[in-house]
C-alpha cells in the first residue's frame, strides 16, 4: 500500500461517512435507536475514539494507546459510550472533525515504508501491517456502522 493509495482510501471513506451523517442531519443525531440505546452521536464519538487512538500511535511511532485496549471489545465499546453519552452533540462533532484532521496530518508524515513495515512502530507485532491497523480503526471502521445508520434512517423515514 502506498501513502497515495492510503490517503485516497482515507479521503473517500471519510467522504462517504460525512455524506451519510449529512443525510441523518444534526436534528436526528441524538435520537437513540442504534445498537440498543446508542444514537448517531454516540457512534460518531465511538469512531472518533478509535481515530484518536490511531493519531497517538502514529505520533509515537509505537503501538501505544488507552488501557481500554486491554478490555474485551464489548466492554471497551461500553466504556467509550459511557465516557461520551452525556456530551453535547456540538462537542462530539467538533472533536470528530478535529481528530480526523489530526489523523490526516499524521498520515501525511508517514512514508510508504511506515505504512507497510511493522518494525517502524515500537511494540507492533511482526505479523501486523500498519496500514491495516489504521484502516480498521478509521475508514475501514465506518462501514461497520454505516449499514446500521442507513437501516435506522429507513425506519425513521417510514414513521
Amino acid at each position: 500500500m502506498t501513502k497515495t493509495e492510503f490517503r485516497e482510501l482515507l479521503r473517500s471513506g471519510r467522504a462517504a461517512w460525512e455524506a451519510l451523517l449529512a443525510e441523518v442531519g444534526e436534528a436526528r443525531m441524538t435520537q437513540p435507536g442504534l445498537a440498543g440505546a446508542w444514537s448517531v452521536k454516540d457512534i460518531i464519538a465511538h469512531v472518533t475514539w478509535f481515530e484518536r487512538e490511531m493519531v497517538g500511535m502514529l505520533r509515537a511511532k509505537a503501538l501505544v494507546g488507552s488501557e481500554w485496549w486491554g478490555l474485551p471489545q464489548d466492554e471497551r465499546n461500553a466504556a467509550v459510550f459511557e465516557q461520551n453519552r452525556g456530551r453535547a452533540l456540538a462537542d462530539v462533532l467538533s472533536e470528530a472533525r478535529a481528530v480526523h484532521q489530526e489523523l490526516v496530518e499524521a498520515v501525511e508524515a508517514l512514508s510508504d515504508d511506515d505504512l507497510n513495515d511493522p518494525r517502524r512502530f515500537a511494540g507492533m507485532p511482526a505479523d501486523w501491517i500498519p496500514w491495516e491497523v489504521l484502516d480498521g480503526n478509521s475508514f475501514g471502521h465506518y462501514p461497520d456502522h454505516m449499514s446500521a445508520i442507513r437501516a435506522w434512517l429507513q425506519g425513521k423515514d417510514q414513521m
